[in-house]
């Protein structure tokens, strides 16, 4: 089943707009601050993430080992997954290997002895959130079957398509370093990823105090409890849907995704498919931070994080400045109208 995206709203609001509903700000809220138990000091990429997952999309996450990244991710899926209210949200982790094989993923036939038949078992692509860790390790086979699963939620078994659960969600993760023996994730699949993020060190303090409280950081982990449910993420999707998106920030958007077209440094700029991504995500972001409404900032805040993995660039200075010009024009552009 599709994830429902519903329509823009084409009415204009000022800054005296109702707040979101308290239900969604409590609601990401406690699950921001039960992340926080065990990923301190990334509050940033820990909203960017629940952001994704509210727009229908999915993330992938780039850092040197030991920043925390499977372990942001496993913590969300514990803080999501689980029996609550008769419904069971199951969450998958995939090691991938080079000698992983599209079976693996999609899953297999195997023969039923007692009804003389065969019968498909089902692989771990079919859960609700999935954690596929350095993903790059993968042969380009098993990343193509990786592609149908997150562009459109199905999966083709012989002649037979088999759709996924309403909720799924990747966060796959890579490393920059040690790239002998890995395949570099092509353009068609990076353009899946709404989001790439890198997670960073955190700072002094932070890490004296991760150093301080490390054995509670393991026992908070260990003992997660669930505090989101299946339906409560698809009424926070269907609420995201709903976000306001003046016609002007619409425009600078578009503005954003046709100049990196243009742009003398970047060899292969946004699709439209990168502007309708940017779009979903400008609206859960508003609803991470408690309105009804996007503004200019929003767009400031994401769209690094939306766009730059899916261009190419002509030389590395481009990779620095090109992005960062275009997206400061835009947002001044928005600042000066003051919309709000």
């Amino acid at each position: 089943m599709e994830i429902p995206v519903s329509e823009p709203v084409n009415e204009q609001v000022n800054s005296t707009a109702e707040p979101i509903n308290i239900d969604a700000t409590e609601a990401i809220g406690k699950l921001v601050a039960h992340v926080e138990k065990v990923i301190r000091g990334k509050r940033k990429q820990i909203e960017l993430i629940i952001t994704t997952m509210l727009a229908g999309g999915h993330i992938l996450m780039e850092d040197n080992p030991g920043t925390g990244k499977t372990v942001l991710a496993r913590t969300l899926a514990q803080c999501i997954s689980g029996e609550r209210e008769g419904e069971h949200v199951l969450f998958k982790r995939i090691q991938f290997t080079p000698d992983l094989l599209p079976m693996d993923l999609i899953g297999t036939h195997i023969f039923d002895d007692a009804n003389k038949e065969f019968v498909f078992k089902k692989g771990p692509l079919f859960c609700n959130v999935l954690l596929a860790d350095e993903i790059n390790r993968a042969s380009p086979k098993v990343q193509s079957a990786l592609l149908e699963a997150m562009a459109e939620q199905q999966i083709t078994v012989g002649d037979t398509t088999l759709k996924l659960e309403r909720l799924f969600f990747t966060i796959a993760t890579q490393n920059p370093i040690e790239m002998e023996g890995t395949y570099p994730l092509p353009a068609a699949q990076l353009d899946r990823f709404y989001m790439k993020i890198y997670f960073g060190y955190v700072d002094e303090e932070t890490e004296l105090n991760i150093y301080r409280e490390y054995l509670d950081i393991a026992r908070n982990l260990t003992d997660m409890e669930q505090v989101m449910s299946m339906n409560d993420i698809i009424n926070l999707q269907a609420q995201a849907g709903q976000v306001f998106v003046h016609d002007e920030v619409l425009r600078g958007v578009s503005n954003i995704v046709r100049q990196t077209r243009e742009h003398q440094d970047i060899s292969l700029g946004a699709s439209t498919r990168s502007g309708i991504a940017f779009l979903k995500c400008l609206r859960a972001y508003a609803l991470v931070k408690g309105r009804t409404y996007v503004i200019e900032d929003d767009v400031k805040d994401i769209a690094r994080a939306v766009l730059e993995h899916r261009l190419i660039y002509r030389n590395k200075d481009g990779k620095l400045k090109a992005l960062d010009g275009i997206i400061n024009k835009e947002t001044d552009r928005l600042a000066k109208l003051k919309l709000y």
